[in-house]
């Protein structure tokens, strides 16, 4: 049988600390080593037990869980899982380097035990909220993701969001609320891979809506698409004067 998975759960919640436990631990390959409180006993617990995860809470007294996030991930991957959805908290923990963020009442039970796990395998998780600020974070960064378009990978983030871009003109394509969500993340860079992990559904439902995408939006790559949506399309409300 192989090792579990040694998890640290640090929440000053005392129910949601036990409740976590509790239902981590119902599975065989995966063990809570330790509990913590605040950041500094989340240091001292991942210091002394060497875990394959950490689960971080964000408001946590003496020390909160955003202040204890650099210094932790020197230690192990750091999964935050918090009732806080604020964008700017969700963008300052992807800069202090934590690998997935969950927003409590936006996941089930085995959706949690999964990206635990997908964590461990050194892929990202996010819950809906969580996933559209980390999308604009990405963005404004301008981060070189390469997407797979056919059999070339084209950077999607040569494509710029317009500052002010109108609501009014997306709600033109008519896409619903979950492809919306999901050309947010194809305009960040992300590939299906990462958009199924980020949407906590199936690669094949990624394409499934990507197609109808495509077809509300009259594109036929990845690029062109995210353009459109992006306003940066020739001939688009929103492009920019001398773009080709």
């Amino acid at each position: 049988m192989n090792t579990p998975l040694r998890l640290v759960v640090a929440d000053d919640n005392p129910v949601v600390r036990a409740g976590l436990t509790a239902l981590l631990s119902t599975h065989a390959d995966i063990r809570v080593v330790a509990e913590a409180t605040n950041g500094h006993e989340a240091q001292e617990a991942a210091r002394r037990h060497r875990p394959d995860v950490i689960l971080l809470d964000v408001r946590m007294p003496g020390m909160d869980g955003i202040t204890a996030l650099p210094h932790l991930v020197r230690i192990a991957p750091v999964m935050m899982l918090t009732y806080s959805a604020e964008s700017e908290t969700v963008r300052e923990a992807l800069r202090r380097g934590a690998a997935g963020y969950l927003v409590h009442g936006e996941f089930t039970t085995d959706e949690l035990v999964e990206a635990v796990r997908d964590i461990e395998r050194g892929r990202s998780r996010f819950t809906p909220t969580a996933a559209a600020a980390a999308a604009t974070s990405l963005a404004q960064a301008n981060v070189q993701l390469p997407t797979p378009v056919g059999n070339s990978a084209e950077p999607l983030s040569q494509v710029q969001p317009n500052v002010g871009q109108s609501s009014s003109y997306r709600s033109g394509f008519r896409l619903s609320r979950r492809e919306a969500e999901i050309m947010d993340l194809i305009a960040s860079g992300m590939n299906n891979q990462q958009i199924a992990a980020t949407c906590f559904i199936s690669e094949k439902t990624v394409k499934n809506h990507i197609n109808r995408i495509f077809a509300k939006l009259h594109s036929t790559s990845r690029v062109e698409a995210a353009a459109k949506w992006l306003g940066t399309a020739p001939g688009s409300p929103g492009s920019r004067p001398g773009r080709s």
